[in-house]
């Protein structure tokens, strides 16, 4: 059998993910703000020229090793939600997904809130997911009218508040499960959600963290 030739990777190709993967290490110890172009371009081994042959300045060069490691949570979110159908549910098990996140990949969650690629923009690729579920919540009379509008802004909110939340305050998996029962409770509540489903389902997401502890 024919071995398969590995091709090079372009030296362009190489020195943007040396940059991204310098940048990622210093996001985790500092935000952007804090990190001078120096030292990424130190700490990647390339000229500082570089940089600006891939990034028109910091806020960009963090959107995007912020967006690559959100798209790697949203791949988690389709696997917890393969297979589900009811748009509450998988609304619901995206912020578990958030929560397990910021729990076992704090790194990378830190990275990810640091660099702040939570466009909220409806027509943002990595919000489709999200999208998707609200609107279907939205055409079954499931949540209010209004969510249609704002509903991604509100979701995003709640995810990216409760991750800060469970990595600020080093909670544990009790104290994650049991802050975002309530954040739960709340949202699907202010999204319309009769207060009895509310709890069912806030409850249920609860339980099913508890149990991969």
């Amino acid at each position: 059998m024919m071995k398969t030739i590995a091709q090079p990777i372009p030296r362009a190709a190489r020195t943007r993910q040396a940059l991204l993967r310098a940048g990622f290490e210093l996001l985790a110890q500092r935000p952007i703000d804090a990190i001078p172009i120096d030292d990424v371009v130190a700490k990647a081994g390339v000229a500082k020229g570089s940089f600006f042959n891939h990034f028109e300045g910091k806020a960009d060069f963090a959107a995007a090793i912020a967006a690559e490691v959100r798209a790697e949570m949203e791949r988690k979110v389709g696997e917890a939600n393969s297979g589900v159908r009811d748009p509450l549910l998988r609304l619901v098990g995206g912020l578990c997904v958030a929560v397990e996140f910021a729990l076992t990949d704090r790194k990378q969650a830190i990275v990810m809130l640091r660099g702040l690629e939570w466009s909220t923009a409806r027509s943002h690729p990595l919000n489709s997911g999200i999208l998707a579920d609200i609107d279907a919540a939205v055409v079954k009379g499931l949540i209010r009218s209004e969510a249609a509008n704002v509903g991604v802004l509100y979701w995003l909110a709640l995810c990216q508040m409760t991750m800060i939340t469970v990595i600020e305050r080093c909670m544990s998996r009790t104290e994650a499960g049991e802050r975002m029962r309530e954040v739960l409770l709340l949202a699907l509540a202010g999204l319309g959600v009769p207060f009895e489903k509310a709890v069912d389902l806030a409850k249920g997401a609860e339980t099913r963290m508890l149990e991969h502890s």
